[in-house]
């Protein structure tokens, strides 16, 4: 596959379609077994996929267990991203914490359970308010001296935020949703990342399954974290998006590929250091992924894709509030 050069200061190689480990411990149920997941983020490393993408909040901790068993023989041929943000107790998440000493204490359990002595990709997973980023920025500074980390990055932070931070410490990427059906990124985010050099990966680039066509479900049972969510939880929302699922599948007909592959291809065409990282648990949804690396668009499509895209509106909310209040504005 081919790969993408994140951040211009920092720069990291990864390829172009990254995997989303989220899905293989949580949010989306029936969740697979743990040894089925290892041989499957082994399967994706052979399948072409080098870059993958953990947090030590997803379990808590067994995605990252994962790909340690998963990856430790081939470590120096990818390239894992996790996070640290959240305050973990008894193995629940009960509220954001990026003190120092918190961002160290996770450093070190991610690299244990990732069976590394480094973390290619370090993203403060959401901004704490109660500390400054001026404090996050310095640790990860001291943990990127001792080798334990060579890049970092954030999620779902403001732009205010962002310039602030690489000011202090160059950032490579910027982790946020962005997809055909959530396009808020375009307003203020994309221009700053363009300005200031910095790659940005795309979670939920199917739209949590959306965008394939192929989510046949209106009701979610209560461990899916779409059954809180708006845009899913409204059967009135999925409906009216009818329309854009048509014309995804119209163009996808016409370029001879799927709808998800057409997705992501339209991420990929966007700019040239944005990589999409769609979650799957299914190797035929995979290899599916991968193959939007060959799409491509001449320049007559672009524009009447972008065109039509336009003028399609989305309709609902992508979180709740509960959710909302950890995104900084």
């Amino acid at each position: 596959m081919r790969t993408v050069i994140l951040g211009k200061e920092s720069p990291l190689a990864v390829s172009a379609v990254g995997l989303g480990c989220m899905g293989m411990v949580s949010a989306y149920p029936p969740i697979p077994q743990k040894q089925d997941m290892i041989r499957f983020a082994r399967e994706a490393f052979e399948k072409g996929e080098t870059f993958f993408d953990t947090a030590e909040v997803y379990g808590p901790y067994t995605s990252e267990e994962i790909l340690g068993e998963a990856l430790h023989d081939v470590r120096d041929q990818v390239q894992i991203a996790t996070k640290f943000g959240f305050d973990i107790q008894n193995g629940v998440s009960v509220g954001l914490d990026s003190r120092p000493e918190t961002i160290r204490k996770a450093v070190e359990g991610s690299l244990r359970r990732l069976k590394t002595d480094h973390i290619d990709l370090l993203y403060q997973h959401r901004a704490d308010p109660k500390v400054p980023v001026e404090a996050v920025a310095e640790t990860v500074s001291r943990l990127m001296e001792e080798g334990k980390v060579l890049h970092w990055g954030m999620s779902e932070v403001s732009v205010r935020t962002i310039r602030k931070a690489h000011a202090l410490l160059p950032l490579t990427a910027i982790q946020n949703e962005y997809s055909m059906w959530y396009r808020d990124v375009e307003n203020d985010l994309l221009p700053v990342l363009e300005e200031l050099g910095i790659g940005l990966v795309c979670f939920c680039p199917l739209g949590r399954g959306y965008l394939t066509g192929k989510l046949k479900e209106t009701r979610f049972p209560s461990q899916d974290v779409r059954s809180g969510m708006p845009r899913f939880s409204s059967e009135e929302a999925l409906r009216a998006h009818q329309d854009l699922l048509d014309f995804l599948q119209d163009q996808a007909e016409k370029k001879g590929c799927t709808m998800a592959q057409l997705a992501l291809a339209w991420l990929l065409a966007k700019r040239p250091w944005i990589v999409p990282i769609p979650g799957t648990t299914k190797l035929d949804r995979l290899e599916e992924n991968i193959g939007a690396a060959g799409v491509g668009f001449t320049p007559e499509e672009w524009k009447s894709l972008n065109e039509k895209l336009d003028q399609i509106r989305i309709y609902g909310a992508r979180y709740n509030p509960q959710q909302e209040s950890m995104v900084e504005i």
